[in-house]
C-alpha cells in the first residue's frame, strides 16, 4: 500500500508542477521573474515528493505541506496568513466576529483547562457555567493531556447540536454535569456605550467586522436621543478588521465627498482612493478619539483620518504602527490565504507603518522601526505637524503609572483571578458595578491570602542590584564585602505582605474589577472600570478646556 501511495505522490506532484507551471507562465506580464518562480516550484515539489516516499516515518503529506507554507509567509510579514480548510471556522470569526460555539474564555490555570469568563448572554453563561470552572471531560471523553486549543476545537460547533462538559467545581465534592447547545456566537464590536454625564457621550469599539459601522450608528443615535452634546470613541486595545467599516464609521463626523484613505498596492488595481459616500451622522459635534499601543489597522484609519481632518482630538497613547492592507483570496479545496496587498496612506499623505519587513535582517530574521532618518512630517488640515512611521501619536498624551511587579506577578499566575472566585463562593452578592469597592477588611482578606501563595516576582531595584553585584565581581570589588551586599540585598528584597500594602492603589481596582465580573460579566466590568479610567477622564476634562486649542491651526496661520 505504501508502495502505491507514493506512486499516487508522485503521480500528483507532477500534475501539480505541470499546472504550477502554466499558472505561472500565464501570469508572465506580472514578473519577470517567472522562470525563477517556475524552478522553485519544481524544487519544492521533488523535495516534497521524496520526503513523502522516502522518509523513514509517516510525514502526514498535509500537516507537512501547512508547515512549509506557513514558513514561507511568515518570511514576509505577520498579516500573510494560510487558512486550511480545517481553520475557515478562524477566518469567518475574523471577518464576522460570528463562530459556533457556547461563548465561553478558556485558559490553562495551574496545568488545568478552566473557564476563564462566561460571555454575557450566550450558552454558557445560560447554563450556569462559573469562571474558575475546571474542564475534565467533554461528551465523556477526558481532557487531560489536551491544550486549550485542542479544547476550543472541540467546544465549537454547528449551531444547535449538543456538547456535555464535565466540570470540577471549587465547594463541590461531585463533578457537576452541563448538557449545552452550541449557539451562534456574535461577539460584539461595539461591546458597551452609555451616557457618562448629562453630556458626554461614550462608545468603546472593539473591532471592525462587518456590523461595526452600524453598531456605531445605532449607539450614536441611542445616545444622542438621550441628549449627548459631546462623543468619547474609545478604541483601545481594538486591533482592526476591515477597511470598509472603517471608512463607514469616518463618513459619520465628516462631509460626503471627503477623502478617508488611500491605498497603493503593486498592481494597478489597488490604487485607490476611499471617499464618504454617504450623508454624514454629525460634522460639528466634539469629538474625542481614545487609542493605545493596542490599537491597529482600522483603528488608526480611524484616528489618523480623523486627526488629519481635523475632526477629532486624540488622546492616549501611540498607536501600534500597521499601515498594511490584507485582501483574502480563494484558494483550492475550500482553503483560503489572507496577504498583504497594498499600504494604506490617511489624507494627509502619511503612512504610518512602523515595521519595515521589506528589510528584515537575513542573519536573525528580525525585523527593525522605520529609521528616524526617514520619518516625514506631513501637515492636517489646519496646518498641525503630523508624522508617518510612527503608528498615530495622541494629541494629548496620557502617562499611565509604572505598573507594580507585584500587580503583574498577582495577574501573571492566577492569585487575583482565584481569589475572586474564592470572593464570589463566600458573598452571595455585592453592590451594583459602579460604587463596589472593597472593604479595608476585605483587602485585608486578600493580603492574606496572596501573601500565602507561592509566586515570586523581582523588582527594579532587585535587578539593578543583582547588575551590580556582577560589575562588583568582574572588577575585584566583591570580595571583602560579601556581607554589606547581602545586609544590603536583606533590606531591598520584596516582601509579599509590604508590597500588597504598598501598591494597594494599583492592585485594588483589577482586584475589584475581577470581582465585580463574577457578578455582573462583562458589562458589569466595563461599568466598574469607566469612572476610574484615567484616559477617559482626561478626555472629560479636555472637553471642558482644550479641545478647541488642540486642533486650532498653529500661531500666524488661518
Amino acid at each position: 500500500m505504501k508502495k502505491i501511495a507514493s506512486l499516487l505522490t508522485m503521480k500528483t506532484t507532477r500534475v501539480v508542477i505541470f499546472f504550477s507551471v502554466l499558472v505561472i507562465m500565464a501570469s508572465a506580464t506580472l514578473t519577470e521573474d517567472y522562470f525563477e518562480i517556475s524552478k522553485n516550484l519544481e524544487i519544492f515539489t521533488s523535495v516534497y515528493r521524496e520526503l513523502n516516499t522516502f522518509y523513514v516515518d509517516e510525514t502526514k503529506p498535509g500537516a507537512l505541506m501547512k508547515t512549509g507554507i506557513d514558513a514561507m509567509l511568515r518570511s514576509l510579514d505577520p498579516y500573510t496568513v494560510y487558512y486550511p480548510e480545517s481553520k475557515i471556522e478562524d477566518y469567518r470569526f475574523m471577518t464576522t466576529g460570528q463562530y459556533g460555539g457556547i461563548g465561553a474564555l478558556v485558559n490553562s490555570v495551574e496545568g488545568k483547562i478552566t473557564i476563564i469568563e462566561p460571555q454575557e448572554g450566550f450558552a454558557a453563561a445560560k447554563a450556569g457555567l462559573r469562571a474558575g470552572d475546571v474542564v475534565s471531560a467533554v461528551d465523556g471523553k477526558s481532557v487531560q493531556g489536551k491544550t486549550v486549543e485542542e479544547l476550543s476545537e472541540f467546544l465549537t460547533g454547528q449551531p444547535g447540536t449538543e456538547v456535555m462538559l464535565t466540570i470540577q467545581r471549587e465547594g463541590e465534592a461531585q463533578p457537576l454535569t452541563f448538557k449545552i447547545k452550541r449557539e451562534e456566537i456574535k461577539v460584539p464590536d461595539v461591546p458597551h456605550y452609555n451616557m457618562l454625564d448629562d453630556h458626554t457621550g461614550y462608545v468603546q469599539l472593539t473591532g471592525f467586522t462587518r456590523t461595526a459601522s452600524s453598531d456605531v450608528r445605532n449607539a450614536f443615535n441611542a445616545l444622542k436621543a438621550r441628549g449627548m452634546h459631546q462623543l468619547i470613541l474609545d478604541l483601545r486595545g481594538n486591533g482592526g478588521g476591515l477597511l470598509a467599516e472603517a471608512v463607514n464609521i469616518v463618513n459619520f463626523f465628516v462631509p460626503k465627498g471627503t477623502e478617508i484613505t488611500r491605498t497603493k498596492g503593486k498592481l494597478e488595481e489597488w490604487n485607490k482612493t476611499y471617499y464618504a459616500l454617504n450623508e454624514p451622522l454629525d460634522t460639528q459635534m466634539p469629538l474625542i478619539v481614545l487609542i493605545d499601543e493596542s490599537s491597529a489597522s482600522a483603528s488608526e484609519i480611524v484616528s489618523g483620518s480623523l486627526q488629519d481632518l481635523d475632526r477629532a482630538v486624540i488622546v492616549g497613547t501611540e498607536s501600534f504602527g500597521k499601515g498594511l492592507v490584507q485582501q483574502t483570496k480563494d484558494m483550492a479545496y475550500n482553503t483560503k490565504i489572507k496577504l498583504t496587498i497594498a499600504k494604506y496612506y490617511v489624507p494627509s499623505g502619511r503612512c504610518i507603518q512602523r515595521l519595515d519587513y521589506s528589510h528584515r535582517d537575513e542573519q536573525t530574521g528580525k525585523v527593525s522601526a522605520v529609521s528616524d532618518s526617514l520619518i516625514k512630517p506631513f501637515k492636517t488640515r489646519n496646518g498641525r505637524t503630523v508624522y508617518d512611521g510612527r503608528g498615530i501619536s495622541p494629541d494629548a498624551g496620557v502617562e499611565g503609572e509604572t505598573t507594580a511587579h507585584i500587580l503583574e506577578a498577582l495577574v501573571n499566575n492566577w492569585v487575583i483571578f482565584q481569589f475572586a472566585n474564592k470572593f464570589y463562593r463566600e458573598h452571595a452578592a455585592i453592590d451594583s458595578a459602579d460604587v463596589f469597592h472593597l472593604t479595608d477588611p476585605q483587602y485585608d482578606d486578600f493580603v492574606s491570602y496572596a501573601a500565602a501563595q507561592a509566586f515570586t516576582y523581582d523588582t527594579h531595584t532587585e535587578q539593578a542590584f543583582q547588575e551590580l553585584k556582577k560589575t562588583a565581581q568582574a572588577e575585584n570589588y566583591f570580595q571583602g564585602s560579601e556581607k554589606q551586599f547581602d545586609e544590603l540585598f536583606a533590606r531591598i528584597a520584596p516582601s509579599k505582605e509590604e508590597d500588597l500594602r504598598k501598591f494597594r492603589s494599583q492592585i485594588a481596582p483589577v482586584l475589584e474589577s475581577e470581582i465585580v465580573s463574577r457578578y455582573y460579566l462583562q458589562s458589569g466590568r466595563i461599568r466598574h472600570n469607566l469612572p476610574i479610567d484615567p484616559v477617559v477622564n482626561k478626555a472629560k476634562d479636555l472637553f471642558a478646556d482644550g479641545y478647541t486649542a488642540l486642533l486650532a491651526p498653529p500661531a500666524g496661520k488661518k
